[in-house]
C-alpha cells in the first residue's frame, strides 16, 4: 500500500485516527485501546504499531489532529474592527471547543510528557494567540508586553477550560468563563490607545508592535531597539 493510500481520507491512517477520536469521546483515554482502536478502525495492531509505534504515539497523533480542527476553527473567525472583541470571540471559540471535546480537550491541554515539545498544531495555535495580540499592540491599546499577555491569555483560558470541565455539567458555572475572561482583558489591554496616556510602558509597546514595518533601520538595529523597548515595557 502506497503512502497516499494510507494517508487519504478513508485510509488506514484516518481510519485509526478517527476510530481514536470517537472512544476518546465515549470513554476517555482509559477507554483507548491498540485492541479497541483496532476492531474500530478495522485494522490489526501491527498497522497501529507500524504507523504510530506506540499508543502514546497514537494518542500524541489524536491530540494533533485535535489541535488542527481547533485551529481551522479559529481562523474561520473574520478579524473586525476592535481586536480586542476578536480576542473575546476567541476566548469564548476555546471554551466551546473544550466543553464539547473534554476527553480530546484534556488529551491535547491537560497533560505533556516532561521534556517533550508540544505538537506543531499547538505551536501554530499559540501563533494565532499572538497575532490576536499583536493586533492590540498595534492599535496602541496593549498596557503589557505582547509575550506577556499572550501567556496569560493562554494560562488563564486554558485553566479555565479545565476547571470547568471538572464540573458537573448540571451545575457548571459558565459565568466563571466570563469573569476571567474579562479580568484578563482588563489586565492587558485599555480601554483607548495607550499613546493618548501618559507614561513610557504604553508607549514602548504601541512601538515595539510596530517594528516589523519599520524599514529605516538595520536588521541589528530593530533588535537592539526590541531588547530597549521590551525593558521598558517590563516595568
Amino acid at each position: 500500500m502506497s503512502v497516499d493510500e494510507v494517508t487519504a481520507e478513508g485510509g488506514p491512517r484516518a481510519r485509526i485516527l478517527a476510530a481514536t477520536t470517537a472512544l476518546l469521546a465515549e470513554g476517555g483515554e482509559e477507554a483507548v485501546s491498540t485492541r479497541a482502536v483496532g476492531a474500530a478502525a478495522g485494522v490489526q495492531a501491527p498497522t497501529i504499531y507500524r504507523l504510530f509505534g506506540d499508543k502514546q504515539g497514537l494518542l500524541d497523533a489524536a491530540a494533533a489532529e485535535g489541535f488542527a480542527a481547533y485551529l481551522s476553527d479559529k481562523k474561520e473567525l473574520e478579524p473586525t474592527d476592535d481586536p480586542v472583541a476578536d480576542l473575546r470571540a476567541g476566548w469564548d471559540l476555546h471554551l466551546g471547543f473544550g466543553l464539547a471535546n473534554p476527553a480530546l480537550y484534556r488529551l491535547m491541554f491537560g497533560r505533556r510528557r516532561a521534556g517533550t515539545a508540544p505538537p506543531p498544531a499547538a505551536v501554530a495555535g499559540f501563533e494565532v494567540l499572538a497575532g490576536h495580540i499583536r493586533r492590540i499592540a498595534e492599535a496602541g491599546r496593549l498596557k503589557v508586553t505582547e509575550e506577556r499577555a499572550a501567556q496569560l491569555v493562554h494560562a488563564a483560558g486554558g485553566g479555565t477550560t479545565l476547571t470547568l470541565l471538572d464540573q458537573d455539567p448540571q451545575r457548571r458555572d459558565l459565568g466563571l468563563s466570563v469573569l476571567a475572561r474579562e479580568a484578563v482583558v482588563a489586565a492587558i489591554t485599555t480601554d483607548a490607545p495607550t499613546a493618548e496616556a501618559p507614561g513610557p510602558v504604553g508607549a514602548a509597546v504601541a512601538l515595539r508592535a510596530a517594528l516589523p514595518g519599520t524599514t529605516a533601520l538595520t536588521g541589528a538595529e530593530q533588535t537592539l531597539l526590541r531588547e530597549w523597548l521590551d525593558r521598558i515595557a517590563r516595568t
